[in-house]
């Protein structure tokens, strides 16, 4: 189905917060899955964050550049995703919301040069050829670099930016540096700071496509694995984020069917060993 990439600038904006959101509410048909990949270069945070270091290292990006060399990245992919689908709440049925954690230390990024591009085209076969989707949290610097392939390569590429000053600035720069590799972008806006939706576009002349509440306490719950409190699904962040979730595929579509009309990308998208 799609494949979008978050990408974050400084100011804290929340990339991979607002991504376990989506992960958690994106609603899904039976069959359908989504996969939420960590390709920050700079690291990963859920594996120590929401799962409070309770898998190891065993899973994740790092293992991938090994299977690269031999040739098996394909059906290595899917032994690396972890299942979130019992994280928050019910889900439609198990192993639907799949997470590829992150590396665990910035320096092993120098290993995924090749990686990237391959995971590129194992993103688009599996929205292309299984109709499933594809989150793919670039951090601060993923969209650029060697991994920035994967903003090339997404559906649509979507900025988190919080409307204070501060992040306002930084992300300037950010979206039109992001215009110039990939064309067109938007902005998933985190409410906590003065400046509406509205001053947030003039200011950075693209659309705010969605806006999720600034919401510390729950987010602590998806960032640092805090105990959930009480209808934590039904809060506020979580409600929003089903929201977000719809009308990023939305957008995601409509932009793949401009860009794309032929479905030329999507047929060069087969992967060996996609599920």
């Amino acid at each position: 189905m799609a494949v979008i990439a978050l990408a974050g600038c400084s100011g804290a904006p929340g990339v991979t917060t607002s991504a376990l959101a989506l992960l958690l509410s994106w609603p899904l048909e039976p069959g359908r899955r989504l996969v939420l990949a960590e390709c920050d270069p700079d690291g990963g945070a859920v594996l120590h964050g929401l799962l409070q270091g309770t898998l190891g290292d065993r899973y994740g990006l790092r293992n991938l550049s090994v299977a690269a060399r031999q040739g098996e990245l394909g059906d290595a992919f899917w032994r690396q995703l972890i299942d979130l689908s019992g994280e928050g709440g019910k889900s439609p049925s198990p192993h639907d919301r799949l997470l590829l954690p992150g590396i665990t230390d910035h320096a092993q990024a120098a290993s995924l040069g090749a990686v990237w591009k391959a995971l590129g085209v194992i993103f688009r076969g599996i929205a292309a050829e299984h109709g499933h989707d594809v989150l793919v949290d670039l951090g601060r610097r993923g969209a650029f670099g060697p991994s920035g392939v994967l903003a090339e390569q997404a559906d649509a590429v979507v900025v988190v930016v919080r409307n204070t000053l501060r992040c306002l600035q930084a992300a300037e720069g950010r979206v039109r540096a992001l215009e110039e590799r990939v064309g067109d972008v938007s902005v998933l806006m985190i409410n906590e700071g003065p400046y509406p939706a509205g001053e947030v576009q003039r200011v950075l002349q693209v659309p705010v496509l969605a806006t999720l509440p600034y919401a510390p306490e729950d987010g602590r719950v998806l960032s640092d694995g805090a105990e959930q409190p009480r209808r934590f699904t039904t809060s506020p962040l979580m409600k929003a984020a089903r929201t977000v979730s719809a009308l990023l595929v939305q957008h995601a579509a409509v932009r793949r069917a401009r860009l794309d009309p032929g479905g030329v990308r999507a047929a060069g998208g087969e992967v060996a060993g996609a599920r």
